[in-house]
Formats: C-alpha cells, sequence, structure tokens
C-alpha cells in the first residue's frame, strides 16, 4: 500500500516541484497546456519626418546605374509606435522595434526583423517577434511570427500587413497590422 501511495506521490511531488520553481510548468514537459488564438490589429506608425523620427537608415542604398535597383542594400532602424487607431496620437500599445532592409532588386520589397514590444494591459512586457519578407506595394503582406516571450512564450503565427497611409513627400507611413498568433 505504502509502495503505491509513494508512486502516485512521486510524479506530483515532481510537477509540483517545477511549478514552484520556475512558477508553471514548461509547456514542453507537459504538453496538456492549451494553446490559445489571439487576434490583434493595430496601427504602427513609421515616421521619418519632424523633431523626433521613428526610423533611421544605418545603411544608405549603393549607388546603382539602374533605375529599379535604386533602393537595394539599404537598412532601416526602428522604433515605431503600435497604436489603436491610425492616428498618431491614439492609444499607445507598443512599439516595434528592430530593422528591415531593401532585400530585393527588382521591386520595393523588405526584410523585416521585429520585435512588437506591449506596453499595455493583459500583455504588457510581452513580446512578439517578427520576421519574413515585405512586398510594400502589394495590398496585404503577410509575414511570419517566430517567437515571443513573456505572455507569448513559444508564440507562432502570422501577421498580415495592409497600408492605410502613405505620405510621398516625407515617406512616413501608417500600416495596418492584423496578428494571428498561437501561445499558451
Amino acid at each position: 500500500m505504502t509502495e503505491n501511495f509513494i508512486c502516485l506521490l512521486l510524479p506530483l511531488l515532481i510537477i509540483l516541484r517545477t511549478f514552484l520553481a520556475t512558477g508553471e510548468p514548461d509547456p514542453m514537459k507537459y504538453p496538456y497546456r492549451i494553446k490559445k488564438l489571439s487576434h490583434f490589429r493595430f496601427y504602427w506608425h513609421n515616421i521619418f519626418s519632424g523633431p523626433n523620427p521613428t526610423v533611421v537608415n544605418i545603411v544608405p542604398p549603393l549607388e546603382h546605374k539602374n533605375k529599379t535597383t535604386w533602393l537595394f542594400g539599404k537598412v532601416d532602424m526602428i522604433d515605431d509606435p503600435l497604436t489603436e487607431t491610425p492616428e498618431v496620437g491614439s492609444r499607445l500599445l507598443g512599439r516595434a522595434q528592430g530593422l528591415y532592409a531593401m532585400a530585393s532588386q527588382e521591386e520595393i520589397g523588405m526584410l523585416m526583423a521585429m520585435d512588437f514590444v506591449f506596453s499595455t494591459g493583459k500583455y504588457n512586457g510581452s513580446t512578439l517577434m517578427i520576421l519574413g519578407r515585405n512586398p510594400a506595394l502589394e495590398k496585404v503582406r503577410e509575414m511570419p511570427v517566430i517567437g515571443g516571450s513573456g505572455l507569448f512564450r513559444f508564440a507562432r503565427g502570422y501577421v498580415e500587413a495592409s497600408t492605410y497611409s502613405y505620405d510621398i513627400k516625407t515617406g512616413d507611413a501608417v500600416v495596418e497590422y492584423n496578428v494571428y498568433v498561437l501561445h499558451f
């Protein structure tokens, strides 16, 4: 009888010890945790103009004689606000921090590498990592979510980006992001 009790108690003690040590069970060791699908919509403001630009060029494009490749090689660093509505002064949800590089010689195609860093509500302090190709002139662009931190540990999913507005004089852009992410 005591032997059966120990056989039942020992696995529970191991789980309890893991939970107490880390604050939550490791999802890789305990696959019974339920994954959630979350959808977020917010607006990404890429601002070149004004006294506080949120994007800065860190590598200029190479000089090309061919007009179709004039942006190829350009790399920009971003710290763009993510807002609830398209107006830049609307409620700030977080920031997009990272970089994008003009990676195509044939079109305006960027390689995007950025974290969405949330600063409000339930997801305050959590991040989602986006890494993928963004052909900017397409109506809707899809890029993968490759991970996250905080409440988005082990996240995966995708984002759909669509340009809301673009100012050809300043280069300022507002892009609507719809994020679909699986997480624990």
